[in-house]
């Protein structure tokens, strides 16, 4: 940066603190906003979830979310209580619990990526695992049993002491095979693990000794690789499974097979799990021996009677969902929780859960407990939960997500605990009665769910809450031939949010407050998807677009189909218009004004309809084709007012609407963002990345954009970047890059968030606001510095943890975009909070009760002074000793002989001094100084300092003959004229007139002075009325009808 002088241009010198320069802002990263946190991550991950328990009241179940542990409680309901920090720098790659510490360990990947293994306590991190120097291989798995630690890595096994967490020793075998992530420990087996290999080979190594003990060969070497090792209760037995085999119980001592069980094929063991409990077996559940199996290819959990031979218990079918082409699933492990009969899940679909076995009668199938989950698939489609018309504070705290696994998610940014999946009915009951859960394929499953959504729509002035339309009601039924009662809905509200789905031609309703679906589903006229849907202000109506062009409005209480845009004609007003318009040329006449006349039945979309919206007072329609072409619509009459055809130039993509200001804005197949003034028709903004075209930009469509609560910011995404527009002045304001194409972004309606989904996560990464923080430069962003961003490698983006939000509050301005000294002199000096401005007639910062209380303190000591006068105290139990009559003690010297001469006058020196000191108060003396220099704060400020009762005594104590009093009330004349302390000053004058009000009436001076202090006290009345007075002639006049 180059500055001007007189004598040519000087390159500025860099800003400097505590002689440090100050780092500068990457050029991917943005200037307005700062990383806050990333929501929605349960268990999105393929690394298992580990527990621990945490004395004998609950466990602790710690799941992987890419370079962070989530750590919940059982107790509480599977509720979050820790986020390890900081970040590990790569992805997790594997964790385990033990005692109250968690170990992760994390790779960056490739050949030259670090790899480690942290420890965590209480989610901070504590120590490090020492790593052999120039470790390539990434661990895989942990197991910790007695003083060992080991991790599996490709072709290793890393043992590390659990007291030092130094590297004891790495044990390789001869076989070139690597190893699986199958490791367990060996019950009563001292210093023994049990690997297994991609072979199907088990081995048994001593990690004390270094020694490979022996090696468990698999019946078969068309079983595959090991899948999964789990040690049983019984002793020296251990279940194995393989990739293409079945399930074999091993005695390892003995070198036997026990048991064979077999799986389904085509979906191997890689998760098994025994119960402890003593329960769970035979017919009636009283017996020992069950075993759970899961695999990552199904979302089924098996359950096993191992008594008599073994047989298969029973199947608990979608305990998690299955993988599917547009989203992953399956179960990643299983888990009795010891000594327990609750079962836990984790599932590749985020989701983590509880079973519980209590059914009566006894029932080998769990029941659910407690669940946790997010979207399996990349989310789609943002939409914040709008004000509700009560007022209430769940201003910006609801976000709405809908993804391609079909569910429809309410994430709370206060309480995490409070999320949840918006209900879409009993999919599970009804799959199981249609025969769908026991069948091979389950993509007929997925139909039971509505389609992905595509768009939504939200208003909550209508909702009810958790009692809207109470009682069972089908789901998304047509609401033709179909009776509602009006009175009931009337009363307890109805559906708030209305969505459209892919590839259907229905709009979906759902109850916000009950979280379920809702009753009806809006088809259109004209059978095409839905491409956009939006609700009235009031909460009543809501708009579907179709595909070919068709608008339709439905009333939500009822149901019932009430408008169509542009307005249906009759036959016979149909064939009236035609001939009217090849007779007349009607499409071609024109008003006064010269704008085009539509007559009803004219002006429908030719393409599908891509934006909707409804105004502030339910009169006007927008609706934006893809063709290019914005409509404006009679909301009551459903006739075409007005319309602008940008189809020559461009088409468009997105729409949004801002209702409080009555702007909508377009986004472009060109790039370019258009803002209309919705009451004028008129173009009032075009709003393009840079005024140079970008080469990079030129084919890339705008994905999403939206507005800021205050019609301040619009932001858009575009692919992976995403731009930021002041509306005022239409420059481009901020710029930053992604890790990943964004889908959608969303503003929360307090102006506090950014929410943005990529196409790479299933959660929901949210931004916070830094000018709410502090002064953010929002200078142009130009064509070169725009390239700059975009070429730009590096990226940025919130966290699970929270750590992007460190910048927050402490924000580095560039060299470019520093702000002038002379704006930014006297910020770090202490701010003078008793007045802002001289011009302003401001109050004390003393508490209301102190001033209050010397108002009425004759009144506070009527009230508290005793109604009788004080008792005589009984007389104390015989065994207590009374002091007065306490004998003294033989040879004790009584207490007015052991007073010493020294004492004594150490004593009358104190009270000589005392009544020295007690002819002038602190408060007098100020008083006196101040009728010398006329300096009259510190004599207030001393005043202020005063209590209540003390403040009282001070201004009862004034005499008239010192001029003490005529120098008090100088002193509240000056108070009033630096328009300071206005309350406090009235207070004390109140309290001097009560006391000394015939002194004030007798002294001329004094009388003067208080005739002075009430010219004062007018003069500034007169001013503050003056003022009010003009702002409330401004205020009237900005809100009458013609401006």
């Amino acid at each position: 940066m180059k500055v001007e002088l007189a004598d040519g241009l000087v390159a500025k010198r860099q800003k400097l603190a505590n002689g440090i320069a100050k780092p500068q802002r990457k050029p991917g990263s943005s200037r307005l906003f700062a990383p806050y946190r990333t929501i929605g991550l349960v268990s999105p991950t393929a690394v298992p979830f580990t527990s621990v328990p945490l004395g004998k009241t609950t466990f602790q179940i710690t799941t992987s979310v890419g370079c962070s542990l989530q750590t919940y409680d059982l107790r509480r309901g599977l509720q979050l209580v820790f986020i390890t920090r900081p970040q590990t720098p790569g992805p997790i790659t594997a964790s385990v619990a033990w005692k109250d510490k968690v170990f992760g360990a994390w790779s960056e990947g490739g050949e030259g990526g670090a790899r480690g293994a942290w420890v965590f306590k209480r989610g901070k991190r504590e120590a490090e695992l020492e790593m052999p120097k120039g470790w390539r291989e990434d661990v895989k798995a942990f197991c910790i049993f007695g003083g060992w630690i080991i991790g599996v890595c490709d072709t290793t096994l890393l043992v590390w002491k659990s007291t030092t967490y130094e590297l004891y020793t790495t044990l390789q075998g001869i076989s070139p095979v690597p190893f699986t992530r199958c490791i367990a420990s060996l019950p009563t087996f001292l210093n023994k693990v049990v690997v297994g290999r991609h072979d199907g080979s088990a081995e048994i190594w001593n990690v004390s000794s270094g020694k490979l003990i022996y090696t468990v060969l698999p019946p078969s070497t068309a079983y595959g690789a090991v899948t999964a090792i789990q040690p049983t209760p019984a002793l020296s037995l251990i279940a194995i499974a393989y990739e293409k085999g079945p399930l074999l119980i091993h005695d390892v001592r003995a070198d036997q097979m026990v048991m064979q069980l077999n799986t389904s094929a085509g979906a191997p063991v890689t998760s098994i799990t025994f119960r402890t409990d003593g329960l769970g077996a035979g017919d009636d559940g009283q017996k020992a021996g069950v075993m759970a199996t899961a695999s990552t290819a199904s979302g089924d959990v098996t359950l096993w009677d191992l008594n008599e031979g073994g047989r298969k218990a029973g199947v608990l079918r979608a305990a998690h969902a299955d993988p599917t082409p547009a989203a992953p699933g399956g179960v990643s492990k299983i888990e009795f929780l010891s000594g327990q009969h609750t079962l836990v899940s984790s599932g590749l679909d985020n989701s983590l859960k509880t079973w519980i076995f209590d059914h009566t009668p006894f029932s080998p199938i769990p029941r659910i407990l407690h669940q946790r989950g997010g979207h399996s698939a990349p989310v789609t489609k943002l939409e914040f939960l709008p004000s509700a018309s009560d007022g209430s504070d769940d201003t910006g705290k609801w976000l709405m997500s809908a993804s391609h696994d079909r569910s429809l998610m309410a994430w709370s940014l206060r309480r995490d605990n409070q999320s949840t999946e918006l209900s879409q009915g009993a999919v599970l009951s009804k799959a199981k009665k249609q025969g769908l859960l026991s069948g091979g394929s389950r993509d007929s499953l997925q139909d039971l769910k509505c389609p992905p959504i595509t768009a939504m729509a939200c208003s909550l002035n209508r909702d009810g809450g958790m009692g809207a339309v109470p009682g069972k009601h089908p789901i998304w039924q047509n609401a033709k031939g179909k009776k509602v009662d009006a009175e009931v809905s009337a009363m307890t509200g109805w559906e708030s949010v209305v969505t459209a789905h892919a590839r259907d031609h229905k709009a979906r309703t759902w109850f916000w407050g009950r979280k379920r679906a809702g009753r009806c589903a809006f088809p259109t006229s004209d059978e095409s998807p839905v491409t956009s849907v939006a609700m009235s202000p009031c909460g009543t109506f809501a708009l579907v677009g179709s595909e070919k062009g068709g608008i339709d409005m439905f009333n939500l209480q009822s149901g019932f189909h009430r408008q169509r845009f542009p307005a249906r004609l009759t036959t016979q007003q149909a064939k009236q218009l035609k001939l009217d318009m090849h007779k007349q040329g009607l499409a071609e006449e024109r008003s006064e004004d010269g704008k085009k006349i539509f007559y009803r039945g004219q002006g429908k979309h030719a393409s599908a309809v891509v934006g909707l919206a409804v105004d502030n007072l339910n009169k006007t329609v927008i609706s934006a084709g893809e063709d290019g072409k914005v409509k404006f619509w009679d909301f009551s009459t459903g006739l075409l007012r007005h319309q602008l055809d940008w189809s020559i130039s461009t088409g468009i993509t997105a729409m949004r609407f801002l209702r409080p200001s009555d702007l909508a804005a377009f986004a472009g197949s060109d790039g370019c963002v258009r803002v209309v003034d919705v009451g004028t028709y008129k173009l009032i903004r075009e709003l393009w990345p840079a005024r140079t075209p970008i080469a990079k930009l030129q084919n890339v469509v705008i994905s999403d954009l939206t507005f800021s609560p205050d019609g301040h910011w619009l932001a858009a995404s575009m692919d992976s970047l995403v731009l930021l527009w002041d509306l005022p002045t239409g420059h481009l304001v901020d710029a930053f890059k992604l890790q990943a194409p964004c889908t959608s972004v969303a503003f929360s309606p307090t102006g506090e968030y950014l929410a943005i989904a990529t196409k790479d996560s299933v959660g929901v990464d949210v931004w916070s606001s830094k000018a709410l923080f502090t002064h953010v430069p929002t200078r142009r962003i130009g064509a070169a510095e725009l390239a700059a961003i975009v070429d730009a490698k590096s990226t940025q983006a919130p966290t699970t943890s929270g750590e992007g939000g460190q910048e927050l509050i402490i924000v580095g301005v560039d060299d470019e975009e520093e702000v002038d000294d002379d704006m930014m002199a006297g910020l770090d000096e202490e701010p003078n909070l008793d007045q802002l401005s001289s011009d302003l007639l401001s109050l004390s910062l003393v508490p209301k009760s102190q001033w209050q209380s010397l108002l009425h303190l004759d009144l506070i000591r009527a009230r508290n002074k005793p109604i009788e006068p004080p008792k005589k105290p009984e007389k104390a139990p015989f065994f207590l000793p009374s002091l007065q009559n306490k004998q003294a003690t033989p040879g004790a010297p009584r207490p007015e002989e052991a007073t010493t001469a020294a004492e004594l006058e150490k004593e009358r020196s104190r009270i000589l001094k005392q009544s020295a000191e007690s002819g002038q108060s602190k408060f007098s003396a100020l008083l006196h100084e101040a009728g010398e220099t006329q300096v009259y704060a510190p004599v207030l400020e001393q005043l202020k300092s005063l209590g209540p009762a003390a403040a009282d005594i001070a201004l009862r104590s004034l005499g008239a003959g010192g001029d003490e009093m005529l120098t008090l009330v100088q002193a509240l004349t000056w108070l009033l004229r630096e328009r300071k302390d206005f309350e406090l000053g009235q207070a004390w004058m109140a309290v001097l007139l009560r006391l000394h009000g015939d002194l004030v009436v007798d002294d001329d001076a004094l009388r003067s002075a208080v005739g002075e202090w009430r010219d004062a006290l007018d003069g500034e009345s007169k001013r503050v009325a003056r003022l009010g007075a003009y702002c409330s002639g401004v205020v009237g006049y900005l809100r009458a009808a013609r401006v």
